[in-house]
């Protein structure tokens, strides 16, 4: 190596472990009900149980089971219906967990502020842009807290990596990439079908009140990500969290300008609407955001990387790792093999002359967090803390709402086999 060239980059000894505590509270107890005890709900009750200012006085669902499958996954007996509207006319209850499928979010989210009601909503907050704006406006309206539901913004990974951001040691980003994959009929949502499954247990028509009719299909009951009549694919099930996390770590608050999606559907063919590979390049006002969600390759894992003009910030796992860009002056080398030989040495001779200094090898940071966090269980302690504070949340109805229109728009490009253009004028999406 040539006196006074940069060695490579090192790691650190070791990585730092973040911080992850529980939010302060004065010890009230917020009182909440959950509707939805399906997979995520029952998650929630989970989480929720752990979280010391909580108390659920009640559950609702339009399926038998998912009513007892609540209870025990709160793990205490609380009660549970099925018309929700009930657990709503509770004058002491303070807020609402919603857990329902994606196309239900617009009814449940409204009844909810309009009975005075704080609501944390699982992700994607909306099934379309219409209920988006419908659900941001009911909730200001009525001067309620909201939360959506990607636990990400409460992770510390991510408030990290928003430090590092903010601090400028990335420099202008230019490029994000983000990728979830998986590969196995789960991944793809291909749950079974419970046995006691029927329209006697299930109130199939109910749970259909804002989705077309059709006769009883347990498959779309409990597969409903596979359908647009329902869900939002691959980019509700999955790119809203690495949305979420981007716009966690970026500061950035606003819907893409452009989206513009490719992708298959390759190996689960069995009527469903969505691909099982979906691709899509974003525009953030000029920072180009590329995603992709895989169902038949789990390979890459799980990964968020901000690159910028100083540092890159990559995110695997429970690990940030951040490695500045060695941006100290370099003498040219590649364009000289042109050159003569006194000319090269000529070259070299002003450039270290004018060039002395050494400069120390940028050191990499790596950034843990302690075994066994929960970052739903956080998320949920911070609802309940701004429920208990009337404190901002990040992950509010605007937050949430803008991260649903980016997830709209990659379906709406895989669809329509054009690019998705935001008109914030209008507040719609155009090809």
């Amino acid at each position: 190596m040539a006196a006074g060239a940069v060695a490579p980059s090192a790691f650190a000894d070791k990585p730092k472990t973040l911080a992850a505590d529980m939010p302060d509270t004065s010890g009230r107890k917020i009182r909440f009900v959950s509707i939805g005890t399906g997979i995520r709900g029952c998650d929630l009750l989970r989480a929720a149980a752990k979280v010391p200012n909580g108390e659920c006085v009640g559950t609702a669902d339009l399926y038998t089971m998912h009513q007892k499958a609540g209870v025990e996954a709160y793990g205490k007996d609380i009660p549970t219906v099925r018309d929700y509207r009930s657990l709503l006319d509770l004058k002491d209850v303070d807020a609402v967990i919603v857990a329902t499928a994606d196309f239900q979010h617009r009814r449940v989210v409204l009844d909810c502020v309009e009975a005075g009601k704080d609501v944390y909503c699982e992700k994607p907050m909306s099934h379309n842009v219409a209920d988006g704006h419908a659900m941001v406006d009911a909730i200001q309206k009525h001067k309620r807290i909201f939360q959506a539901g990607s636990q990400r913004v409460s992770n510390p990974i991510f408030k990290k990596a928003a430090e590092i951001v903010k601090e400028g040691r990335l420099g202008q980003i230019n490029l994000i990439e983000g990728y979830t994959d998986r590969n196995s009929d789960s991944g793809a949502w291909v749950y079974p079908i419970a046995p006691d499954a029927s329209p006697e247990t299930i109130d199939w028509k109910t749970w259909l009140r804002d989705a077309p009719d059709r006769p009883f299909d347990e498959a779309r009951f409990f597969r409903w990500r596979c359908f647009a009549d329902y869900g939002e694919g691959l980019a509700g099930d999955l790119y809203v969290h690495l949305l979420s996390g981007i716009q966690c770590a970026t500061g950035i608050n606003a819907a893409p300008n452009r989206a513009f999606s490719m992708g298959s559907l390759t190996h689960f063919k069995d009527g469903r609407d969505f691909p099982d590979l979906i691709a899509t390049l974003y525009d953030y006002n000029g920072v180009t955001v590329n995603l992709h969600c895989n169902q038949n390759n789990d390979a890459p894992g799980e990964m968020t990387a901000l690159y910028g003009k100083e540092g890159s910030l990559i995110i695997k796992g429970n690990t940030l790792t951040f490695t500045p860009q060695d941006t100290h002056p370099q003498p040219e080398w590649y364009s000289l093999n042109g050159w003569t030989a006194d000319l090269k040495k000529k070259y070299y001779d002003e450039w270290w002359a004018a060039h002395p200094q050494k400069y120390d090898a940028p050191l990499t940071e790596t950034y843990t967090i302690p075994q066994g966090f929960d970052d739903s269980v956080a998320h949920i302690a911070n609802f309940f803390r701004a429920v208990e504070t009337r404190e901002h949340v990040l992950e509010d109805e605007i937050f949430g709402n803008n991260t649903a229109i980016a997830c709209h728009m990659a379906n709406h490009s895989y669809f329509n086999h054009a690019a998705a253009v935001w008109d914030p004028a209008s507040k719609t999406i155009k090809s």
